[in-house]
């Protein structure tokens, strides 16, 4: 949402625009660019503040030239407070047809908005309201039900195990709130290292353990957790257990029941030499050791020791039972998603092209992944050579290369990036003489023909080496993403701001435009995505200014080298979007 809201800011030359959604007490804001505190913080406005009411009331745009001369807005206290004077607002919809909002152009300035500005900001409406419309289909999606149904039928179980809990527990110990905390908190988890990170701090109430260690089954093992962010030496010294060894862990695993060893006498009675002694080392003296079931098989083990003898009664034993259950709930949901995200992160590295090898040019590309584990994104990169006219005339000459970002940040996005790369391909390679914007329209067409519900941004582009000079000929055509960099060999840099609309099915089949530049010898081209100039709360005007400063100065280094700098400057704070880098080098001296 926020990127409808920059594409408006950016095609219309405005200084505010957001995506506004109307509800009864208030205007939410899923989408923005330009608005100041404390609006922009809250992302929501008060109905009082509300101008897009009238277009979700009428179902028509509003369009005012100047709010202050306006007789319905001339009052309006979103005049003083947001500086709104000039505002357009185009009505987003659901698929009945149902007004939900409207995405808005704000100016500070009166303003008499052209018909191409209102055209323009009537496609990115269209396109706006398709992509609320997946997202209310995805949230009614069946999976997403069961979810939280299971979420809340696990915190309404938790709240009658602590009723009831609290009214039986006598010895001072609240274990009533440990169920309560164990189902809020271990509902929201995501990963393994999620889950392991919220048990840290669980059981401090509950006869104050010393460890508490979640060690998962493998195929005749169990693997130990490690704590992400505090270093144990238990999780040091035993991260991986045979099935077979004498632990109470494995015992556990291997029984299928809760193993309780209450002091030292009963390790050295019931396990091996080895497993006194690892207890000895780590200073435990009691260990109750809790299978985790999951829905179909046994998951893990949770292992909670104690350095001084601990009796657990029938109460205690009853609640770390129960938590227990939750912990299992967690461990599979976790185990189940960062299965889903290795999967789609190996799709992803594998969808990403090898480059191609040549003599002609330096190239060089960096793949980086965002900071949360869970958000794959549609970025990508590709490069390769177009056939030589006939099979005389040496190595290929011409080079396409092509940056894009699909929207997205699921196996979904994933696999719709392999298909639009694949079909962009084939759309270049079947129209000779092989024109960008020419591939583009035909990706367009074919996006409407075929049941792809793909939408997002990229740049394809053509290297050609000129035929009456050592210069390069770049050919490009930009679908709404972030300008290219160019900077020729003297450290000048330039933005490459031509472009022509995001693609989306939604907005039609478009002619999409094409430009040329002569590129010098040791020219340095530069494409990239979004994630990498653009923060949650920072600037994304500073961050470019940051980028071209970095290509200026580090321009002239070795690519590899060059990719990298710029990664690890802009890495703070760490990305929260995938980001693709890719640049091209002309030789100082073109050969032949």
């Amino acid at each position: 949402m926020d990127r409808f809201a920059r594409l408006v800011s950016r095609m219309l030359s405005v200084p505010v625009a957001f995506v506004s959604l109307a509800e009864e007490n208030q205007q939410i804001l899923p989408g923005m660019f330009g608005l100041p505190e404390p609006w922009a913080g809250r992302r929501a406005l008060p109905l009082s503040h509300a101008i897009c009411r009238y277009a979700v009331a009428s179902g028509q745009p509003l369009v005012v030239p100047d709010a202050r001369a306006d007789d319905r807005l001339r009052t309006h206290p979103a005049i003083e407070d947001l500086e709104v004077v000039a505002y357009a607002g185009m009505p987003l919809t659901d698929g009945n047809g149902l007004v939900l909002g409207s995405l808005c152009a704000i100016d500070h300035e009166p303003r008499t908005w052209s018909e191409g500005e209102l055209c323009d900001l009537q496609d990115l409406a269209a396109a706006c309201s398709a992509e609320l419309c997946l997202r209310i289909l995805s949230a009614r999606s069946r999976s997403a039900q069961e979810v939280l149904e299971t979420a809340r039928a696990a915190a309404e179980l938790a709240r009658n195990d602590a009723q009831r809990l609290e009214q039986e527990a006598q010895a001072g110990m609240d274990h009533a709130e440990l169920l309560l905390r164990a189902s809020e908190e271990l509902a929201q988890t995501s990963g393994l290292e999620d889950v392991r990170r919220r048990l840290r701090d669980l059981f401090v109430g509950v006869g104050k353990p010393s460890y508490v260690g979640l060690l998962v089954a493998g195929e005749g093992e169990l693997h130990r957790v490690p704590d992400p962010d505090i270093a144990h030496a238990v999780e040091r010294e035993v991260l991986t257990l045979p099935a077979d060894a004498a632990f109470p862990s494995t015992q556990a695993m291997r029984e299928r029941r809760t193993v309780f060893v209450p002091d030292r006498e009963a390790m050295v009675a019931g396990y091996s030499p080895e497993a006194v002694g690892f207890f000895d080392r780590m200073g435990f003296t009691t260990v109750l050791c809790l299978p985790l079931w999951g829905s179909r098989a046994l998951l893990g083990v949770l292992a909670i020791c104690w350095a001084k003898r601990h009796e657990v009664g029938v109460t205690e034993r009853a609640t770390l039972t129960a938590a227990s259950g939750y912990i299992a709930q967690a461990v599979e949901r976790a185990l189940y998603l960062d299965e889903r995200i290795s999967v789609a992160r190996e799709l992803q590295a594998a969808m990403l092209t090898d480059l191609p090898l040549t003599d002609r040019v330096e190239i060089s590309a960096l793949y980086q992944p965002a900071a949360d584990d869970h958000m794959i994104g549609g970025d990508w990169y590709d490069a390769y050579h177009l056939p030589r006219a006939s099979a005389s005339d040496g190595e290929p000459t011409a080079l396409m290369v092509t940056v894009g970002d699909i929207t997205g940040h699921d196996m979904h996005a994933a696999t719709i990036m392999g298909q639009i790369r694949s079909m962009l391909r084939q759309a270049t390679l079947d129209h000779p003489p092989y024109s960008p914007a020419t591939a583009l329209t035909a990706l367009d067409a074919a996006c409407q023909v075929l049941p792809i519900e793909a939408g997002g941004t990229l740049v394809h582009a053509r290297l050609d080496l000129a035929d009456d000079s050592p210069d390069w000929t770049l050919t490009w055509s930009n679908a709404g993403h972030p300008p290219p960099l160019i900077r020729t060999p003297d450290g000048h840099v330039t933005q490459l701001v031509e472009h022509d609309v995001l693609f989306h099915r939604s907005l039609g089949p478009f002619d999409r435009t094409e430009h040329r530049r002569r590129l010098s010898p040791g020219s340095t081209l530069l494409l990239y995505t979004d994630g990498l100039v653009e923060r949650r709360g920072h600037d994304m005007n500073a961050a470019v200014a940051q980028l071209v400063a970095l290509l200026a100065r580090h321009g002239g280094r070795p690519l590899d080298e060059l990719l990298r700098r710029i990664s690890n400057r802009l890495a703070d704070p760490p990305p929260e979007d995938d980001v693709v880098l890719l640049a091209v080098r002309t030789p100082v001296i073109a050969q032949r």
